[in-house]
């Protein structure tokens, strides 16, 4: 995984820089569309990325101050405020918030950056930790946006191209043992990668190391991202190459969250 700061920085500079592109132009219509999944408006998923973007503005602080994370008790109030505002306001307010965050990563000084510690999900996070949480959040709402504006969108691929090697500790918490135990050899084009996904109890997905599998799937890195993330559904599906496994099946094992 990429351990420069700055590279996911700038990917979430340009995600940022993408969503303004889509949204900025809607009118009230516009933001009240359906976005992807199809239970939300564009409006909504803009205030998930606004408020999560002031989640992820008190994360920053507590790893900056060596604290402890905030819970849910800070949240449900963010999380209300933001479902009390109209849709204009929801998909305005979620690009002033989500810049208001990146203004704060940037703001960060060479000790700061080198010294954020935060301790969730078990795990203990560096700066590249955190951003790496909210690009992949990102990324993938910023194409809900985008694919309900032009179906033939994709994940941008710089993201992709980050995401890509972040995948394990996802696939492990939100797969689900669907028609396994299969071992499925998977092969990425862009960027090219050599995966094992081992469809067990947990479900895994590590890198291939030569191991006996029972299926092949060669697929793009984008739509593989966008399968593990539960984005796969046949309307927006590339052509892939599948030996011994259906496609089905695997949506079944990453049928979202």
């Amino acid at each position: 995984m990429e351990t420069d700061p700055s590279i996911w920085t700038d990917a979430l500079e340009a995600s940022h820089g993408r969503l303004r592109a889509f949204v900025e132009p809607l009118d009230a219509d516009g933001v009240g569309r359906r976005a992807y999944p199809s239970e939300w408006t564009i409006a909504q998923v803009l205030s998930h990325l606004g408020s999560g973007a002031q989640i992820f503005q008190l994360f920053l602080a507590a790893g900056v101050a060596g604290a402890e994370p905030p819970g849910r008790e800070q949240f449900e109030p963010i999380w209300a405020e933001w479902n009390a505002r109209t849709p204009e306001a929801q998909a305005s307010d979620g690009l002033a918030a989500d810049r208001a965050l990146l203004d704060d990563i940037a703001a960060l000084d060479p000790a700061e950056r080198d010294g954020v510690r935060l301790d969730m999900f078990g795990m203990q996070l560096d700066l590249v930790g955190l951003l790496r949480m909210r690009l992949s959040e990102h990324a993938l709402h910023t194409w809900d946006v985008a694919v309900a504006l032009d179906d033939r969108a994709t994940v941008a691929r710089d993201a992709v191209a980050l995401l890509i090697d972040t995948l394990g500790p996802l696939a492990a918490r939100a797969g689900k043992p669907s028609g396994g135990p299969r071992r499925v050899r998977v092969r990425t084009t862009d960027p090219a990668r050599d995966l094992l996904l081992d469809i067990g109890d947990p479900v895994s997905l590590t890198g291939h190391a030569g191991e006996d599998t029972d299926a092949r799937l060669r697929i793009s890195a984008e739509a593989f991202v966008r399968l593990v993330y539960g984005r796969l559904d046949p309307s927006h599906t590339p052509p892939v190459e599948a030996e011994g496994v259906e496609l089905d099946e695997l949506r079944g094992v990453f049928p979202g969250f």
